[in-house]
């Protein structure tokens, strides 16, 4: 993969992707993290790629400007903590502590963004293997093991042998969004498709499952903005 940018302010980077199967050019723009993508299909040059993103400029910048920026996780920082934002203050003692107006950072300023990453993770698994214990009792069905990741595909994943996967990113969203989607993956251990009687058991396990869903849907890809160093 090669890139081009587009000179302006800012300035715009996009990945160039060749692709074999590709019969046209085609520009994406992710909602996750905002990265641009070209794809050039076979034959096509990359100064034919760089005058067909040119001409869609105007739409790309405009697009861009819509997304949320990106935040950096450091001292003054906001960040939401099952749905309540919070800032991020300088803290004493040794751990990360959790008030209910504030996150409590100590240390140097060069270990926040760490040091907060692990507290939300190891606040994500407690929180995840919580839920996961709950909905698997009551489904009758015990699951196998709990992962956490950074993915962007998905929020969550359930495989044949009952690995159950989540992103710890969810610690972010409100706590009926984490509960959703624990419900959610749950609910794969005894039907591994998304038919009718898969949602009849994720209302059994949840209940309403629908505004939480919506909410991933129109407010999930923002919690990708926050960066950790990473």
């Amino acid at each position: 993969m090669g890139q081009i940018s587009l000179p302006g302010n800012p300035p715009i980077k996009v990945i160039l992707r060749r692709s074999a199967r590709a019969r046209r050019l085609s520009l994406r723009l992710s909602r996750l993290d905002g990265r641009v993508t070209l794809t050039l299909p076979k034959g096509v040059s990359e100064s034919e790629g760089r005058d067909f993103v040119l001409a869609k400029e105007s739409w790309l910048r405009g697009h861009l400007d819509q997304q949320q920026a990106e935040v950096y996780v450091t001292h003054g920082a906001i960040l939401p903590v099952l749905g309540a934002p919070l800032p991020i203050l300088a803290g004493a003692g040794r751990s990360v502590r959790l008030t209910e107006g504030a996150i409590e950072v100590p240390g140097a300023e060069a270990q926040v963004p760490r040091r907060v990453q692990a507290f939300l993770k190891t606040l994500a698994r407690d929180r995840l293997a919580e839920a996961s214990d709950r909905y698997s009792g009551a489904l009758g069905r015990p699951y196998t093991r709990l992962t956490l990741r950074d993915t962007r595909s998905r929020w969550g994943s359930c495989t044949a042998d009952g690995g159950l996967m989540y992103s710890w990113r969810l610690i972010l969203a409100p706590p009926e969004v984490l509960e959703y989607v624990a419900a959610h993956e749950v609910a794969h251990l005894a039907e591994m498709n998304h038919s009718a009687a898969f949602w009849r058991l994720v209302e059994d396990l949840y209940g309403d499952w629908k505004q939480p869903r919506g909410w991933l849907r129109t407010e999930g890809a923002a919690l990708h903005r926050y960066r950790f160093g990473d």
